[in-house]
């Protein structure tokens, strides 16, 4: 088959393409966002999986199967094992809840009186417990909506969980298909673009891990001084809480204050409740402090950008697309840089990649020293 010869019909063919292929996207959107968790998730697992395979000498496939399978198992044991638990501390806490409402509702119908006329609040407050069951009290529509979204989910968290398995054991497969599609020429190019990439987002994740671990160290640390119990296991979750932007630091938060409100400290003298507050106002000023100067300045000095364009491009993914997005800004915007700086080179006719041109002269040049550093050697007196 003769190949297509005039730019014009190149230009037709190719705007085709991308209209086709535009419609199918835009059909198929809604499946973008679980594909987008799935191949997250095999991101943030596959330093395992080249652990194993580099240390262990373990063939790639049989990593990606045993962290797979060993992360799903955590994941569905962990909630198994703490759902009880945590039921427990639930019944406690509102336990707890009723029996302040109960107090309040004696206090409140106890009459005062203010300048001899006589105050009966009781009337003005309407009973905590009946609007409480009233507003537990779920309605038959809500019920049935409840099991529609519960079901939608499932199957996206069936998604996310095969997507995962698939990214993680056929991305080798998956990554050459994609090169492959380049013509031959191209190819080298297309490597070196996925190399510095890939440099990229592995920089982006140690550069989470160590503020997921310098996070717990400081709140293990200081949940250990105020006498929080449960300090290190606290300010473990602190640091994996941490690697979710907004929502992880307020579970975080909420589940320090918790323990605080039923525990208070094993040495401080003061009331739960003023324990609380102090765990959540030192939670407050810490997780500022991390997200304004430490998130920033950790994350960006990992993908070489500066920790004021960091600061500004997570507060504004946060506010546009949440908290996936607030996640990925980073590495995407780094990987755009990327992908930018290749293209403006070409476009003025550098060279695409000047450190691998400065790599290979300063590696010539040492060869050369070493060549006439033998000769001399063997130069005869």
């Amino acid at each position: 088959m003769a190949p297509i010869r005039r730019p014009a019909n190149r230009y037709l063919i190719i705007a085709v393409l991308v209209l086709i292929l535009g419609a199918i996207g835009y059909w198929l959107r809604a499946v973008f966002k679980p594909l987008l968790l799935a191949a997250l998730t095999a991101y943030l697992l596959y330093p395992l999986v080249h652990f194993l395979h580099t240390r262990f000498k373990m063939k790639r496939k049989l990593a990606a199967n045993l962290v797979y399978f060993t992360s799903l198992a955590v994941l569905i044991a962990l909630p198994a094992t703490l759902i009880p638990v945590l039921a427990d501390e639930l019944q406690t806490i509102i336990d707890d809840l009723l029996l302040i409402v109960d107090q309040i509702e004696g206090l409140l119908a106890r009459p005062f009186a203010l300048f001899g006329v006589t105050f009966h609040l009781q009337a003005l407050v309407p009973s905590f417990k009946e609007s409480l069951t009233t507003f537990l009290t779920p309605l038959p529509q809500d019920a049935w909506r409840l099991i529609e979204a519960t079901s939608k989910n499932a199957l996206w968290f069936l998604v996310v969980v095969v997507g995962a398995y698939y990214f993680l054991t056929g991305w080798e497969e998956t990554r050459e298909w994609l090169i492959g599609l380049a013509p031959l020429e191209y190819r080298p190019v297309m490597r070196r673009l996925y190399g510095e990439i890939r440099a990229v987002w592995l920089a982006y994740l140690r550069g989470q891990l160590t503020l997921m671990a310098l996070v717990a160290v400081t709140f293990s640390l200081l949940w250990t001084i105020i006498g929080l119990p449960g300090a290190l296991i606290l300010g473990l979750a602190a640091g994996l809480f941490s690697i979710i932007p907004d929502v992880g630091p307020f579970l975080a938060t909420l589940l320090a204050v918790l323990v605080a409100l039923l525990e208070g400290s094993t040495w401080i003298p003061w009331d739960n409740l003023w324990f609380a507050v102090l765990v959540a106002g030192l939670y407050l000023v810490l997780i500022n402090i991390k997200n304004v100067w430490l998130r920033p300045y950790i994350l960006g000095r990992s993908v070489h950008m500066h920790e004021g364009i960091v600061f500004i491009a997570i507060i504004a993914a946060v506010v546009t697309t949440g908290i996936l997005g607030a996640f990925l800004v980073v590495p995407v915007l780094a990987s755009a840089a990327v992908l930018c700086r290749y293209l403006w080179r070409r476009a003025l006719g550098a060279s695409p990649f000047p450190a691998a041109q400065t790599t290979q002269r300063a590696a010539a040049r040492a060869k050369s020293k070493k060549t006439y550093r033998t000769l001399r050697r063997k130069k005869p007196s």
